[in-house]
């Protein structure tokens, strides 16, 4: 996928104000690249390993808004430039968080809540590509995401705990993604752990050796660009209402009336219609390569 500073550096000023009229029309911690139907948003901190502070907060809030309302991107890879993924909170952001009475902490609380809560409601699929460090918040990150690629070398912690303080906006996604069992023990030790245990217990989906990282993102990529836009969508809030409740009467009818709606829908029609044509459906053709 060739990640670099160069390519993920792009968004100039023009293009940026075409493409995304919501956003920014200068970002200065988080960077945006684009080819055939992705995005690749990298976080661009790396002096300070993709630490977040109120300013990246707000910018990927708004960067993952805006590339989910526009109907070109199909995906969104979710990188950092430099020696880490992301480190989790700035310490001189941490610092000034501390001299914040209840309601200034709380506000920014809600702004830290509500990038998690962005990312992890996109309707576009998500990769994390996970390199280096992924600590804290940055694990929380990746949780977020449809599906999370980490390098060989890849360390993940919860050290939290050992600030005095809890994992608490990130926690819903994290114990989504590994159960309350795991979050008990890596949440109260904060000690660090590598690919090979994220991997176990579910943090991360692949391992990967770190030169085949961006090969391997791009693999997955062209299988996410082959299936329906729109069913992808409905996946994603179909397995968010499904995981919610018991498969009880309610459930089972939930379930039929979601299938109906989307088999009636023109895509739906239409992947149908091309399968028995032994032919590629319409999105399929739009595509390009990556």
């Amino acid at each position: 996928m060739a990640i670099s500073r160069n390519s993920t550096r792009r968004p100039a000023r023009r293009a940026t104000r075409r493409h995304h009229p919501t956003l920014p029309a200068q970002l200065q911690t988080v960077a945006i690249g684009r080819r055939a139907g992705v995005a690749i948003v990298t976080l661009v901190r790396p002096e300070m390993h993709n630490a977040f502070d109120d300013m990246l907060i707000a910018e990927l809030t708004r960067v993952v808004a805006a590339l989910d309302a526009d109907d070109a991107v199909r995906a969104i890879v979710l990188a950092g430039e430099g020696p880490s993924f992301c480190a989790g909170a700035d310490l001189n952001w941490m610092r000034r968080m501390a001299e914040y009475g209840r309601a200034e902490n709380l506000a920014d609380a809600k702004a830290l809540a509500r990038m998690f809560s962005t990312l992890y409601r996109c309707t576009r699929p998500t990769i994390a590509r996970v390199h280096g460090n992924a600590f804290g918040g940055g694990v929380g990150l990746l949780a977020c995401c449809d599906i999370a690629i980490a390098a060989q070398g890849a360390r993940f912690a919860f050290a939290e705990s050992r600030l005095g303080l809890i994992p608490a906006t990130i926690s819903p996604y994290v114990v989504e993604a590994i159960g309350a069992r795991m979050a008990r023990r890596y949440f109260l030790t904060g000690e660090r752990f590598g690919a090979a245990e994220a991997l176990r217990i579910g943090l991360v989906h692949e391992i990967v050796e770190a030169t085949a990282l961006d090969s391997r993102v791009d693999e997955v990529l062209a299988e996410l660009l082959r299936a329906g836009p729109h069913a992808q969508r409905e996946s994603k809030a179909l397995i968010r209402n499904v995981a919610r409740g018991p498969i009880d009467a309610r459930m089972l009818a939930s379930t039929a009336e979601h299938i109906a709606a989307v088999r009636a829908s023109a895509e739906g029609k239409e992947g149908v219609a091309a399968f028995l044509a032994k032919r590629p459906p319409a999105w399929a053709e739009k595509n390009g390569k990556l």
